[in-house]
C-alpha cells in the first residue's frame, strides 16, 4: 500500500471511530443548515479536524481541500476530504454514510480511500495499482447493457437544480434497467460501482470532496468516469456519470439525449 494511502486509512478509521461514538445519540448534536436540505454537525467538523491533524502530523506542508474547513496550503500534494458523506443519513440513523479522502499529486487524482464506519468496510485505490475492498481486489460489474442493470443516483435537492429535467431522465432510465437506488452518499455509491454492487451511477451538483476518492476507485476497478455532458472534468463541473465501460457508454448516451432536449 502506498505511504499516502496508509496515512489516509489511519485518518479515515480515526474519524470513523469518532463518528460512531455519536451514532446512537444524534439527538444531542448541534445541527446547522448550510442551505435547504444540506446539514452540518459538530461531528462533521470534529471528524475533519481529526483527519487534517492526522495528515499534518506526517506531512505538515500538504494542502487541504475540506468540505467544512475549505482550502488551505499550496503544496503539490492536496488532500480532498469529506469527513462525513451522508450527514442526513447519519442524523436519521440510516447506516449509509462514509469518510471519503482523495489525494491529488500535481493536479492529478492519484489515491482514494472510502470508509464506512458502520460496516467497517474499507475501499482503497491508487492510480495504476488497482482498487481493493478490505484488502481484496475489486472489479466493476460485467453488465453488458442497461437492460438488467442496477444503477445509483442522487436526487437534486437544491433550489437551483432542474428537478423536472432530472425526473424525465429518471423515468427513462427506470424503464430500461432493473432499478435505480438513491442511498444518499455519493462516495459510497461510487465505491459500490467499483465493487460491482452497482453497475453505474450518475448525479449532478456534487462537490470535489463527494467524488475525488470514488473516481479513483472506479477507474482503478476497470470502470469509466466522466462528466454528464460528455466533456470536461466532473471534479470541475460537479456532474458525474460512472460505470463499467458498457453501462457507462449506454447511460452517458441516454443522459446526452436528454441534455439535447433542454
Amino acid at each position: 500500500m502506498h505511504p499516502l494511502v496508509n496515512i489516509a486509512v489511519g485518518a479515515a478509521r480515526s474519524a470513523g471511530n469518532l463518528i460512531m461514538r455519536h451514532y446512537d445519540r444524534v439527538d444531542e448534536l448541534r445541527v446547522q443548515t448550510k442551505q435547504r436540505n444540506d446539514f452540518v454537525t459538530e461531528v462533521d467538523r470534529s471528524a475533519e479536524a481529526r483527519i487534517i491533524e492526522h495528515i499534518h502530523r506526517a506531512n505538515p506542508n500538504h494542502a487541504i481541500l475540506g468540505e467544512e474547513s475549505g482550502a488551505s496550503g499550496s503544496d503539490e500534494v492536496r488532500w480532498i476530504i469529506d469527513p462525513l458523506d451522508g450527514t442526513t443519513n447519519f442524523l436519521h440513523g440510516f447506516p449509509q454514510f462514509a469518510v471519503s479522502i482523495g489525494i491529488e499529486v500535481r493536479g492529478k487524482l492519484e489515491h482514494g480511500v472510502v470508509y464506512n464506519p458502520y460496516t467497517q468496510e474499507l475501499y482503497t485505490a491508487s492510480r495504476g495499482a488497482g482498487a481493493s475492498l478490505d484488502g481484496r481486489r475489486i472489479r466493476v460489474s460485467r453488465a453488458s447493457s442497461l437492460d438488467g442493470a442496477l444503477l445509483g443516483t442522487g436526487f437534486p435537492f437544491r433550489d437551483d437544480q432542474d428537478i423536472d429535467a432530472y425526473v424525465a431522465l429518471f423515468k427513462d432510465v427506470m424503464a430500461n434497467t432493473a432499478g435505480v437506488r438513491r442511498a444518499g452518499a455519493a462516495a459510497l455509491d461510487l465505491a459500490f460501482v467499483a465493487a460491482g454492487r452497482l453497475d453505474g451511477f450518475w448525479e449532478q451538483g456534487l462537490k470535489p470532496w463527494d467524488m475525488a476518492a470514488g473516481i479513483v476507485l472506479v477507474r482503478e476497478a476497470g470502470g469509466m468516469v466522466g462528466d454528464m455532458a460528455g466533456r470536461g472534468d466532473p471534479m470541475n463541473t460537479g456532474n458525474i456519470v460512472a460505470g463499467n465501460p458498457k453501462v457507462y457508454e449506454a447511460l452517458g448516451g441516454k443522459i446526452m439525449r436528454h441534455l439535447r432536449k433542454r
